[in-house]
Order: C-alpha cells, then sequence, then structure tokens
C-alpha cells in the first residue's frame, strides 16, 4: 500500500510565488536552463541559457523535495517525536537550509541523533568514517560507514522515528541505498517509524539498464535483486524494499510534489550538489553506472584527476588504438578521443596512464551500461593479459554477464538475454512507483 503524500496545498502556492528555487522549462529547442536559483521578477520567471541571452520562461510548478513538503505541513507527522536523522551535504531544502538546521527548529520535534553514510555528513570522506557531533546544533553524529554500518540498538533507544534525507545516484552499487534498508531494518527491530524525505533519481524515472544482480551476491554494494540502472527514487526503493524483503518497518514516504517520471535531475531544476567526492557533476553521475564496473578490472576510471568517470586508463593502454576502437562500435550519445593523465591518487596514482577521455552529448541518448559492457569487451580482446574481466563481477553481479563476455559473446546479444529478468523486474517495480 502507497502511504498517502504529506503536502499542503497553502504551502505549494506560496512556494509558487515566492520560492527561491524554480524549475524553468522552455519550449525552445537547443536551450540548457541554468541549475541554481532563479530570479522572479514581474510575474515571469527569467534563466540564462548556457552561451544566450537572458530567455523570459514561463512560470511553473516547482519540485518540491519532501523536506520542503514536509515544511509545508508545518512539521504535523513529527509532532511530539523525538527523532534521529540519516543525512549528508545533499539534505538541503530549496533555500540551502540544511535538513538539519530545518529539523532542529520545527516545532515540538526533538533531533536527538545523526547519522552519516559512506563518505561522512559533510561528503568529503573517502575512507572510513568515524562518530562525531555536529558544530552547529550539538546534535551526536553516528557514523554508518565506520566500526559499523547498521545502527546499534543503544543508537535508536531514545528515539520515536527515523528519518531519512539523502540524495540518490540512482544505481544499484551506490551504497546510500543499503544504508537506508539497514536502517529500515533497525527501524523495524527497535518498532519505531521511518520517515523517507523524496527526492528526484537524478538519472530519472523511465530508463533501467545493467544486469540483475545474482540472488547470492547480496552484499554492502548489492542490497536486492535488481539491475544497475533502476529508475525508482529511494521513497520507491523504501516501499519495495519493505515489501518483498518483508522488513515490516512502520514506513513514512514523504513523497514529492511536481516531479515527473520523465525528468532527469537537471530538468527538474534543482542544482547539483555533489553526493560522494568524485560524482561532481551531472555528466560524472551519467557515465558512472557503466564506467564504475571497469575499475576492479584494473583500470584507473579518473579518480585522482579533475574529471572521474570522463576519463579512464592504465599504463598497459594505447590510447589512439583504444578511442579508435571504440569510436568504430558506434555506441549512442557518446564520443571517445586518446587522452593520457596521471592520477594524483588511487589506482596507478604517479603514473601515467594513457586511454580515453569520454564526451557525452546528448545525455538522454547515452546507453551507460551498453558503454560500460563495450568498453570492458574491447579491453579484454586487445588487453587479455592486463585486463582482470572477472574482477568487473564486484559491481555487475552478475556472473553470466561476465561468463558471456569472456565467451567472447557480443554485448549487444548479452543485453539482449537480460530482457526476460528486467520485464519480471518491471512488473515488480510497478506495484510501488508514486509518480507518473
Amino acid at each position: 500500500m502507497r502511504p498517502a503524500t504529506l503536502y499542503s496545498t497553502e504551502f505549494r502556492r506560496h512556494k509558487e510565488s515566492s520560492s527561491l528555487l524554480f524549475r524553468g522549462r522552455s519550449s525552445v529547442a537547443g536551450f540548457v536552463v541554468l541549475l541554481g536559483f532563479l530570479t522572479f521578477a514581474s510575474g515571469t520567471l527569467r534563466s540564462v541559457a548556457a552561451q544566450t541571452p537572458v530567455t523570459k520562461l514561463p512560470a511553473t510548478v516547482p519540485v518540491l523535495t519532501g523536506i520542503e513538503v514536509l515544511e509545508g505541513q508545518n512539521f504535523a507527522p513529527l509532532r511530539g517525536k523525538r527523532v534521529g536523522l540519516i543525512t549528508n551535504q545533499t539534505g538541503v531544502d530549496s533555500q540551502g537550509r540544511r535538513t538539519i538546521d530545518v529539523l532542529k527548529s520545527a516545532p515540538d520535534v526533538k533531533l536527538t541523533a545523526l547519522f552519516s553514510p559512506e563518505h561522512g555528513i559533510a561528503g568529503g570522506a573517502d575512507e572510513k568514517v568515524g562518530d562525531a557531533t555536529d558544530e552547529a546544533t550539538g546534535v551526536p553524529i553516528y557514523s554508518l560507514y565506520g566500526a559499523t554500518r547498521r545502527p546499534a540498538p543503544e543508537m535508536l533507544a531514545n528515539l520515536d522515528a527515523l528519518i531519512f534525507d539523502i540524495q540518490d545516484a540512482g544505481v544499484r552499487f551506490y551504497t546510500y541505498t543499503t544504508t537506508m534498508a539497514y536502517c529500515m531494518e533497525a527501524a523495524a527491530k527497535a518498532h519505531i517509524s521511518f520517515y523517507v524525505l523524496d527526492r528526484p533519481n537524478p538519472l530519472g524515472g523511465e530508463t533501467i539498464e545493467g544486469p540483475m544482480l545474482d540472488p547470492d551476491k547480496l552484499s554492502f554494494t548489492g542490497y536486492f535483486p535488481m539491475p544497475v540502472r533502476y529508475a525508482m527514487t529511494m521513497g520507491e526503493l523504501a516501499q519495495m524494499f519493505n515489501a518483498e524483503n518483508k522488513i515490516g518497518a512502520d514506513l513514512h514516504v514523504v513523497a514529492m510534489n511536481g516531479w515527473k517520471r520523465g525528468e532527469t535531475f537537471n530538468e527538474a531544476g534543482l542544482p547539483w550538489i555533489s553526493p560522494s567526492p568524485n560524482l561532481r557533476s551531472l555528466t560524472e553521475a551519467y557515465l558512472y553506472p557503466g564506467i564504475e564496473i571497469l575499475q576492479a578490472g584494473g583500470v584507473s576510471v579518473g579518480r585522482g584527476t579533475d574529471t572521474p568517470f570522463e576519463i579512464l586508463g592504465a599504463p598497459w593502454i594505447d590510447g589512439p588504438k583504444l578511442a579508435a576502437e571504440l569510436t568504430r562500435r558506434k555506441m549512442p550519445g557518446v564520443e571517445f578521443a586518446a587522452a593520457q593523465f596521471a592520477p594524483a591518487q588511487d589506482l596507478y596514482a604517479g603514473q601515467m596512464c594513457q586511454g580515453v577521455r569520454i564526451r557525452i552529448a546528448p545525455k538522454d541518448e547515452l546507453e551507460s551500461m551498453r558503454m560500460g559492457l563495450e568498453i570492458a569487451d574491447a579491453l579484454h580482446r586487445m588487453y587479455p593479459q592486463n585486463f582482470q574481466l572477472d574482477k568487473t563481477i564486484t559491481l555487475l553481479g552478475s556472473q553470466s554477464t561476465v561468463d558471456s563476455l569472456e565467451h567472447g559473446n557480443a554485448p549487444a546479444k548479452i543485453i539482449k538475454s537480460w530482457t526476460p529478468q528486467l520485464d519480471k523486474f518491471r512488473k515488480m517495480r510497478g506495484k510501488y512507483l508514486l509518480y507518473k
């Protein structure tokens, strides 16, 4: 059963007239609306499009994320409750206020504890994180990427509810989804409520890609058997996890207002806040699903450079030859050029690598998982002694896919083989969707 959407009509009217963050949608083809805060003047939204003069756009209803919908309800669902908040730097409202501060000042709501996921409460750590205290509020922060990855019973002892407000990346092996699920399990055991303040899937809510995760490969980077790109929001995922895994949480999704499934993050008009150190732009978020699977095979995916996931290579690669081979494969929405770089850290730190720089345009044509398979296939064929294809199972999560690549099957044939399982997933997924 879907939880009721918590939303105030009066708040919506207020936000339409006075919010600092609006979503510009232009009917003029070719204009790219600058993300960020837009100026409301003379009853018309105005935005600066890339390399164009100021263009007048029609006023539209902004996308209100879960925290703003909750604000519009004057925090009614949380009144009288002692709450814990699972969040990081992406948990902000349209005015840039941290969800931490919003809840701290909410009437008749007692913010008692904070919980941070991988990369920490500020999202800048690339290692295990310890417990701390939030300087602005004095609220203790319990790390869920340090000594434990689940809230311990004592951390929840004085809480009536857990609240989750973190921006996802839309990718199965991104660990924030597992952190949410683990917290739901802990909340169910502690008999406290669980609230998800929903946000858009940055890759959109329609495109499903990649193989299903093998049931015997569940882990912190794969909580539930689903494709690499699942096209669901965190609230929708929470509903699916709760029902399909029989978690039994008292789950409440504070749904967004104004978001449509076909919209990507930039189309929703929200400013990009890097959810982790190496997803610095929406371009990198689009490339991430297909490129990240390659690192386990012995390839630098650009960590330690200014453009992670937009560049890949290794000391044993011939950049021009690889660029030519990938160009020959004619993948939609992506272009390759030879490149060389020396990562400052991570794999091959300080070593000169050759490889390719990746450019995507337009994003809606990119098939990120096809791209990843094509690159893996090319590296396996060109450098069988160097590229460790078998290790890509870590994130691909599908043994049959790795086996097919090792046997020389064409990526197009492998992708087609995913269809029956993806069709079953779509049918199941449909029961938990909140947005059209």
